[in-house]
């Protein structure tokens, strides 16, 4: 016969999945337990676990004498949460990173050194039209410093912030749309961020890393305004075309 920790996580699965089809949907209230335990078979304690379970996932909220009812949840892309902004990314990075980087100041090796500045030589490495040839060394130059931290938790927060970075379809266009901006502004910052940690200055290497981010973050909020503005524009043409009365005109 199962074990009760078995059970639970088998009915917490199943009614994860009955939530993500919409039979529960945000906002709606579970089946009391006795109902969800005739339904799969299990003793109400076993569902009881569940819902915890549930709730410690932020997928139901537990009213006392009301109820069990579902929360709202941001939809997920490629695994990832979608209500993630190329500004929010930007922000944490901008956190992390920093601190990463006074870390690494006290903690890097010559020989890590040594590393990130071939890095930084491929970075400088431009193509005909004044762009960098790709994001790879950039990505290495940021993850080398992570590692330098030697702090496997900064390293796994780190990677998770890129994988978001790449992954997330909206924050990835974000980051797409600026990268041909002042490249070597890109390579100064991050030479100026090598420099700190060569002299072995964590405030130095923080402020460098956070200059780094804050030009990146005005970039974004530059090119999301344009965006707007152009977006007024359109429907602006758009409005004076359909109320100009010229098609009136034109067929009187």
């Amino acid at each position: 016969m199962p074990s009760e920790k078995r059970l639970y996580r088998s009915v917490l699965v199943k009614l994860e999945k009955l939530i993500e089809e919409g039979e529960y949907p945000p906002g709606g209230r579970l089946p009391p337990e006795r109902e969800l335990a005739e339904r799969f078979s299990v003793s109400r304690p076993t569902v009881r676990e569940a819902i915890i379970a549930l709730e410690a996932l932020d997928r139901v909220e537990v009213k006392t004498g009301s109820g069990v009812y579902v929360l709202d949840t941001p939809k997920r892309v490629n695994g990832i949460d979608a209500g993630i902004s190329a500004f929010e990314l930007t922000e944490a990075r901008a956190l992390i990173e920093g601190e990463a980087a006074a870390l690494a100041a006290t903690m890097i090796s010559d020989e890590q050194l040594a590393a990130l500045e071939a890095v930084m030589h491929e970075m400088v490495d431009e193509s005909e039209d004044g762009e960098l040839l790709s994001e790879d060394a950039d990505q290495k130059f940021h993850q080398m410093i992570s590692e330098a931290t030697g702090n496997s938790m900064m390293i796994s927060v780190f990677n998770s912030l890129w994988h978001i970075r790449d992954n997330s379809p909206a924050v990835h266009a974000a980051y797409q749309s600026i990268c041909g901006i002042e490249p070597q502004s890109r390579v100064d910052e991050h030479v100026e961020i090598l420099e700190a940690l060569k002299k072995r200055d964590p405030k130095a290497a923080r402020e460098a890393m956070h200059n780094h981010f804050a030009r990146i973050l005005n970039k974004l909020i530059a090119v999301n305004e344009q965006a707007h503005i152009e977006e007024i524009r359109r429907k602006t043409r758009e409005s004076r075309e359909r109320f100009s009365l010229n098609h009136l005109s034109a067929g009187a």
